[in-house]
């Protein structure tokens, strides 16, 4: 009998070392996955970086890695927070991925738009009259004038017709710190200086 008990003692021991380890992979694996998209940003942002300054001497969009579906099309900075960012081509949602996108506007309107918890994160702490820079891969540099902030619904965001000066709208999803997709948006807007 003593034999069996512990057999059993063992067999019970042997089960909870198994949850556990268990519970520890499932957890180790749930935080994996909450950072897999903040280090794929800024990783991207490193091969991203590379891209744009070839970009940059050549003229002409080259892509950061071979199977890319999107290239640089400019670098935005603002110096107060640190940030500058490599913009990339076509606002899908696979290039929003890997950093901030350039979204239709108009000849007198730019439309950056990025994830909340990573590249625009930095709106959160955007203030009225801070200075954006947007540099273009063919070499031009427009700077901008923060001038106000708007929170909108995806779906009534608007472009301003004929502005009397060059705008730049950097959007984002809102409210900071929330998980999932929500329906509003923040939009910094900027007047070309």
């Amino acid at each position: 009998m003593t034999g069996r008990l512990t057999t059993l003692r063992k067999g019970g021991r042997s089960a909870a070392r198994a949850f556990f380890l268990g519970v520890c992979a499932l957890g180790l694996a749930t935080m994996a996955q909450g950072t897999w998209i903040p280090v794929k940003a800024q990783v991207a942002q490193l091969l991203l970086a590379r891209a744009f300054v070839a970009s940059l001497a050549e003229h002409r969009p080259v892509k950061p890695w071979p199977w890319a579906d999107t290239a640089p099309a400019a670098r935005v900075t603002v110096a107060r927070l640190g940030v500058s960012d490599v913009v990339l081509s076509g606002g899908s949602g696979q290039a929003m991925a890997f950093g901030p996108t350039e979204l239709r506007g108009n000849d007198r309107v730019t439309i950056l738009a990025a994830h909340r918890d990573t590249h625009f994160a930095f709106i959160r702490d955007l203030r009225a009259n801070d200075e954006v820079v947007v540099e273009r891969i063919d070499g031009t540099r427009q700077r901008y004038r923060v001038t106000g902030f708007q929170t909108v619904r995806w779906n009534r965001f608007a472009i301003p017709g004929d502005p009397p000066r060059q705008l730049l709208a950097l959007a984002t999803c809102h409210p900071f710190g929330a998980t999932g997709r929500g329906p509003l948006r923040r939009v910094a807007w900027a007047e070309a200086i």
